[in-house]
């Protein structure tokens, strides 16, 4: 296994053009269509990173900005944020683009935490992330305050429950 990886090496853009499918009948797309989009785009990143199987752990936040609409292409934006012993955060920004004014709008953000797995389904250790830009630094320290925030909610509800 390398000691160290980039985030751009697993880096994601992937777009999908909304169907009358993906939308309620007043042609706003679902929320789950977008999730489920999401979740894909941010697995094959930690699949990427990690170069092993990999299972979705949680989605720390998903906000929904603004809707999106029949006929509009939606581009998801996926990156490695945070590399644990096991585990990876990557966030993913949604934008939806007018393909006829070319107006494109933030319609969601989300984080998700995955977990790389070995042929037994036992954590697997991944590659560090190494940090190329100020950007790439400040989403890797504002990661860690999430995971921070993340065991000490999970520490709350073990202690409440």
């Amino acid at each position: 296994m390398e000691e160290e990886r980039t985030a751009g090496q697993s880096s994601l853009v992937v777009s999908h053009l909304v169907l009358p499918g993906d939308t309620n009948p007043a042609g706003n797309v679902h929320g789950g269509v977008i999730m489920k989009h999401i979740d894909n785009a941010a697995g094959i990143v930690a699949h990427r990173h990690a170069r092993s199987n990999v299972v979705t752990a949680s989605i720390d936040r998903l906000d929904f900005h603004n809707p999106a609409f029949v006929g509009e292409l939606l581009t998801f934006k996926s990156s490695l944020n945070y590399v644990g012993r096991s585990s990876m955060e990557i966030g993913v920004r949604v934008e939806a683009e007018n393909l006829l004014s070319a107006d494109v709008r933030h319609i969601a953000s989300a984080y998700l935490t995955f977990v790389s797995l070995d042929e037994n389904h036992r954590p697997k250790p991944v590659p560090r992330l190494r940090c190329e830009s100020g950007e790439e630094l400040r989403r890797n320290q504002e990661a860690i305050a999430r995971a921070q925030l993340r065991r000490c909610e999970k520490q709350k509800e073990q202690a409440n429950g």
